[in-house]
């Protein structure tokens, strides 16, 4: 089975990406052609297409991940081909893949086996340059502020209290702290400083939430850079640089249209980490495919705990619009490791494990039901499910009244999901219900939290930090308690300890530290021991990867 997900992406028969682009309405001079097969679409398009439809948003999500996998991508991919198989007018919005996880852990990105966004290479290597270009703004601030400072900081900034940090797209541990400044008076003031990757960066919050270049810049402003001696904030418009860091994103804020496997066009477009940031593909390419189809299958990173929470919370919200249904991905082999089973050990036939594992589902399930959304669960099926297993968990769903549809589409793609589609349809046609998020923007930061950490992850509780406890007073001394949250927890458990699987219960959510992203409209909560600039593993992803003497790339799966 080795790259043969890279195999199919390589053998796939491509349309011009010209003629995707006219599917949705669109014509050449709606589009920036970056070759054959990738194009950004314009902005003025969205203008031109205000008075249009507006299309309904269904949401793919999942269990907590585990190293089993979950084929949430895959699933979001498949599902928006079989929506097109059903004769629906749809499209599909996803984030771009990090360097980071690409050379880490989790190898290439996009989907897999016959549901895959293309062309792949492209979209785990450089794509069209939007991630190198907040890696670029993230860092063309950081050396006004050293600037600045050296020529003679007449901002009065605190060196010590600058919370801006530089960005690199990669896993790197050995960046988490440094030291900047050393070699003498002529290399600035030397001062502590440290790197984010480059997808957990405020930047690309910002460009995943704003709604045109004008809120780019507006938002640009408004970031938080530090204090100064005096304790008065600084920010990016202080510093008088959002003009340029603006200027650098100009490309980076067009949504990039490729397609999938089976022609059905697709918009991939920002990339912020679900377990660090928000987790979701950009406002504008959400919106815009509105407007270009009836249907916009979209996902949000990780479980539900975090991306779905977040998208529904954070996104939904700044967007302007409301989700119209929920996929909840589970795999039989996910599930096993929920219920205590080793991975290597997943290939034997375990049903107790597996109903033990349930229970994380469940937990999920009812964290959609919170959200009062109509949703379908689905079974991402796997070569070696057994059949015990399987009507073991179609059992399980039957008696509690959960829709549910067994899901092929890494094996059939489109033709996967056939069922899937159907049932969504109808969930979303016969929905009464009204969708309300978890919490109110008036409620004070820490009950935000509390809602979250108690509905969301099923925690009795939630303890702040000293540190989180002054910072909660003076982010409402500054009016920001009014933001919204965006909670940085570890993706692999509900609890902040990765090592939990399963529902845990009777566990209290540590917050350890809030960090203010004010451009992007949040307050980041930081818990447990969550780092925003990840390291590699023992074996990266990296070293299996190689290229051809004729351009191939080997080894991206």
């Amino acid at each position: 089975m080795e790259n043969i997900d890279l195999k199919i992406a390589q053998q796939a028969k491509m349309e011009k990406i010209i003629d995707i682009a006219k599917k949705l309405g669109l014509n050449q001079e709606d589009i920036e052609l970056y070759g054959d097969y990738k194009a950004k679409i314009r902005l003025d398009v969205q203008k031109r297409l205000e008075k249009e439809k507006d299309g309904k948003v269904i949401l793919v999500t999942a269990i907590n991940p585990t190293p089993a996998g979950e084929g949430k991508s895959t699933t979001t991919v498949g599902l928006g081909q079989a929506f097109s198989k059903v004769g629906k007018n749809a499209i599909i919005a996803l984030r771009e893949p990090s360097f980071g996880p690409v050379m880490g852990v989790k190898g290439g990105a996009a989907g897999g086996g016959h549901a895959q966004v293309v062309p792949m290479e492209d979209l785990n290597l450089h794509f069209t340059g939007d991630i190198h270009a907040i890696t670029t703004a993230t860092n063309a601030i950081s050396a006004m502020i050293d600037n600045h400072i050296h020529q003679g900081n007449d901002l009065n900034i605190d060196p010590r209290r600058i919370t801006w940090k530089r960005a690199l797209d990669m896993n790197d541990r050995s960046l988490r702290q440094v030291v900047v400044g050393l070699g003498g008076i002529g290399n600035s003031l030397p001062r502590e400083d440290g790197f984010n990757i480059t997808v957990a960066s405020e930047i690309m919050a910002v460009l995943c939430l704003a709604k045109n270049l004008s809120d780019l810049k507006t938002r640009v402003r408004r970031i938080v850079l530090g204090y100064t001696y005096d304790r008065k904030v600084v920010t990016v418009g202080d510093l008088g640089a959002e003009g340029a860091v603006t200027l650098i994103l100009k490309d980076a804020i067009k949504p990039n249209l490729v397609q999938t496997l089976e022609n059905t066009p697709a918009l991939v477009h920002g990339g912020p980490f679900a377990n660090i940031a928000h987790g979701c593909n950009s406002i504008i390419a959400t919106n815009m495919g509105r407007k270009l189809a009836d249907y916009v299958i979209t996902e949000a990173g990780f479980g539900a705990d975090l991306g779905a929470e977040k998208f529904l919370d954070i996104k939904t919200q700044q967007a302007g619009f409301d989700p119209s249904a929920v996929v909840i991905v589970a795999t039989i082999r996910a599930l096993k490791m929920h219920g205590g089973v080793k991975k290597n050990d997943l290939g034997e036939e375990n049903v107790e494990a597996l109903k033990a594992g349930i229970e994380n589902l469940e937990k999920h399930i009812e964290t959609i039901q919170a959200f009062n959304l109509p949703y379908v669960v689905a079974i991402n099926h796997f070569v070696n499910d057994t059949d015990a297993e399987v009507e073991a968990l179609e059992a399980w769903l039957k008696d509690n009244n959960h829709p549910y549809s067994v899901s092929q589409v890494w094996e059939k793609g489109g033709d996967g999901a056939v069922d899937l589609a159907h049932k969504l349809i109808d969930a979303i046609d016969n929905n009464t219900k009204q969708f309300t998020r978890m919490y109110k923007m008036d409620d004070p930061l820490e009950v935000k939290i509390e809602n979250i950490a108690k509905t969301v992850y099923g925690a009795k509780g939630v303890s702040f930090s000293k540190t989180a406890k002054t910072q909660l007073k003076k982010f409402k001394r500054e009016g920001w308690d009014k933001l919204q949250v965006c909670m940085a927890k570890t993706q692999m458990s509900l609890s902040d300890d990765p090592k939990v699987y399963g529902r845990p219960r009777d566990f209290t959510i540590t917050v350890r530290e809030l960090r203010p992203s004010i451009g992007a409209g949040f307050i980041v909560a930081l818990t447990g021991e969550m780092m925003t600039m990840p390291g590699l593993p023992k074996v990266p992803a990296a070293m299996q990867m190689d290229i051809d003497d004729d351009g191939n790339a080997k080894g991206l799966f």
